[in-house]
């Protein structure tokens, strides 16, 4: 390479020039001072001669007399030159003498110093290289990565840490074997040919795949493997790098879970069941097949909840769910809705029969007893069912119309099933219509009227007290029945400030009838379970008391057992103030609940009235007559025990009348003594006498 250079590469400073008569010692001292490696010596302008650094090396310079000595006398000529253009090669050939050996001793030098440089280079290089292989080695080990390369034969010449942490082997115990001691044997021979082929083809691949740890667990990693080659292309390592990804799999097949199924039960939820539902109705509409969607609501669930607990209620619905899969076919899908709302699937059905035999087995499941956290009952289940096409093209609309003949099944007893009809949906329509009616009257009062029905003295035939019965009568729909309405507004919450209307009327009335001068009897007024519990009652009965000038007792209330059972303690706090106000407090349809003799005795009651079922059956064929004789008796003398009054109901005819003498009833309440009643009605028929007169 220092051949090829030209001339002027080697010319490290100006030319140096000097007489001919220039002492030796002079020469040498500007040749120092200028740091030249040589002097061309002129005459007359002409270079004749040259005196280089090599032809001092003969001298003595110790010798002054030799120092003293002119250029001329050592100076070596001629002088021959070259353009300074022309490569150091070259030039050596046109010169001779002292100009050829001061050229090659000066491309020496340069040659040294390239060679000094070139060096200097390397060892900078080779450091860098070492630094960059120290730094990539750290970062390998540091890897959270696994890492594994191997020779062009696949054994394995090196892991890193990572490796070792996520096999379980030790790099010891995998360095000279191949990665065929991590097979799962979750993969088949094809498998790894297709990767080879990849491999080889594309100098990589990519993808995730089952291995096995030393302890002999499975887990699945995101493998890459790539080719390193040689300048020549030629295979000389494989690299792979893979990361342990069982646990993202698990984390995602969690959040898939918790977004398609229900986290009690396990079962589907509604967001899947809706996919599947709208899979089945394409296949069936291809096919040209039927499908059934049954909705299942158990009977009397909150009651569970309310008495014995989330957790029972909990575990009572896992049983549950287990009980009715075990009844549907393994294509039928149950999915839980929310609460104690389930719906079934049956796609491919059979005929309507199938499905007819499929809710009965669903009914019988959930009729066997349950054995939850050491609590024995008993449940039932109220079914309903749509059918495609002919209920409904859509998922909305088949699970609508299966709730629709769900609610049908309830009303008509529980416990049973009923397929959707059309005309439900013209009843549903009614029903909205209603309730939006329900919430204008009870929000403005118009329509709203109040009954009274006489309860008569058995034995002196005088009017001792009335029921108060709400009556609805409404421009568009007419007399609506208080069995409709009434149950409507428990379930719309519009029963509180209903209630609260009929106490007003109810204190209105009497407050105008004493102002009339007349005497009014005791009103007993019936309260539902949120206008019991509401808070606040005694003194809203307080109040109206006042506000109406009502002597103490002059309003008394009717309840079921139902509102008092499950909180027995805080019932007889709240009926203990409301006998301070000397309300008389009357339990109704006794006998047809959950009766428990024991609140009798702790409750401060004044009145039983035994249900109108029992007192038909006084008068019934011999079986009915003897039942409800016993049962007849067995109240009326409790009571008596007791201290209470007895109110039969529902005393229609002089029979059952007869009937009732030989039991210690004391007040009648029927259609034989009085039907309900408006107030002016009432008025003219028991209220002629006035005080006084």
């Amino acid at each position: 390479m220092t051949q090829e250079l030209p001339i002027e590469r080697i010319m490290q400073n100006a030319l140096l020039t000097c007489d001919l008569a220039t002492p030796l010692s002079e020469v040498a001292a500007r040749m120092a001072e200028r740091r030249c490696s040589s002097i061309v010596v002129m005459e007359r302008g002409v270079p004749v001669g040259i005196w280089t650094e090599c032809d001092a090396l003969a001298i003595d310079f110790s010798d002054l007399a030799a120092m003293r000595r002119p250029i001329a006398e050592v100076m070596r000529s001629p002088v021959s030159g070259v353009h300074r253009k022309t490569p150091v090669g070259e030039a050596p050939m046109s010169m001779e003498g002292g100009s050829r050996r001061h050229l090659l001793a000066g491309a020496e030098r340069l040659y040294v110093e390239d060679l000094r440089r070139a060096l200097e280079q390397r060892d900078q290089a080779l450091a860098l290289s070492r630094q960059n292989l120290q730094m990539a080695e750290r970062v390998i080990d540091a890897s959270q990565e696994g890492i594994i390369i191997t020779n062009p034969n696949g054994v394995i010449e090196y892991v890193n840490p990572a490796f070792c942490q996520v096999t379980g082997y030790s790099e010891e115990e995998a360095v000279g074997r191949t990665p065929a001691l991590l097979s799962s044997g979750r993969h088949d021979a094809s498998f790894y040919r297709q990767m080879w082929r990849e491999l080889d083809a594309h100098g990589y691949w990519r993808g995730e795949i089952w291995n096995r740890r030393k302890g002999g667990a499975l887990y699945l990693e995101r493998l890459t493997i790539t080719a390193v080659t040689d300048d020549d292309g030629k295979v000389t390592h494989y690299a792979a790098l893979f990361t342990d990804i069982t646990l993202i799999r698990e984390n995602e097949e969690r959040v898939r879970r918790l977004a398609y199924y229900d986290p009690l039960t396990r079962l589907p939820n509604r967001r899947l069941l809706e996919d599947r539902l709208g899979l089945a109705i394409r296949h069936a509409h291809r096919q040209q097949q039927g499908l059934a969607v049954i909705f299942i609501d158990l009977d009397h669930f909150k009651q569970v909840n309310d008495t014995l607990g989330h957790a029972v209620g909990d575990e009572l619905l896992v049983q549950v769910s287990v009980r009715l899969q075990e009844r549907l076919r393994e294509d039928d899908t149950l999915a839980r809705l929310g609460g104690d709302e389930f719906l079934a699937l049956l796609p491919e059905l059979g005929g309507l029969e199938d499905v007819r035999m499929v809710a009965r087995r669903l009914i019988d499941a959930i009729a066997q007893p349950f054995e939850v956290l050491g609590n024995t009952f008993r449940m039932g289940c109220s079914l309903g069912i749509s059918l495609y096409p002919e209920d409904g093209t859509t998922a909305d609309a088949l699970v609508r119309n299966a709730d629709t003949a769900m609610d049908r099944a309830k009303h008509e007893g529980r416990n049973t099933y009923r397929l959707f009809r059309t005309e439900m949906n013209a009843h549903d329509g009614r029903q909205l219509a209603l309730e939006s009616a329900l919430r204008d009257t009870v929000e403005s009062g118009e329509g709203l009227a109040v009954h009274y029905q006489p309860l008569v003295n058995r034995d002196s035939g005088e009017v001792e007290g009335a029921e108060a019965l709400l009556r609805w009568h409404h421009p568009e729909f007419g007399d609506v029945s208080p069995g409709v309405f009434i149950p409507m507004a428990e379930r719309s919450g519009l029963i509180i400030p209903l209630g609260r209307r009929v106490m007003e009327k109810v204190a209105e009335q009497l407050g105008e009838w004493r102002l009339a001068g007349l005497s009014p009897p005791r009103v007993a007024v019936n309260l539902s379970a949120g206008q019991f519990w509401q808070g606040g009652l005694v003194e809203q009965v307080r109040e109206l008391f006042q506000q109406h000038d009502l002597p103490p007792g002059q309003i008394g209330f009717e309840l079921t057992e139902s509102v008092l059972l499950d909180r027995q303690q805080e019932a007889v706090g709240l009926l203990t103030d409301l006998r301070e106000l000397g309300c008389r407090i009357a339990i109704d349809d006794f006998g047809t609940g959950y009766s428990s003799l024991s609140y009798l005795q702790d409750l401060p009651l004044t009145t039983l009235k035994v249900d109108r079922s029992f007192i038909q059956r006084l008068t019934g064929d011999e079986g009915e007559r003897r039942g409800s004789a016993a049962i007849v008796a067995a109240v009326t003398g409790l009571a008596q025990e007791l201290g209470l009054r007895v109110v039969a109901e529902g005393v229609e005819t002089e029979e059952q009348l007869q009937a009732l003498a030989r039991y210690p009833v004391t007040l009648i309440q029927g259609y034989l003594t009085g039907r309900p009643v408006d107030a002016a009605t009432f008025e003219s028929r028991y209220l002629g006498c006035r005080v006084g007169a």
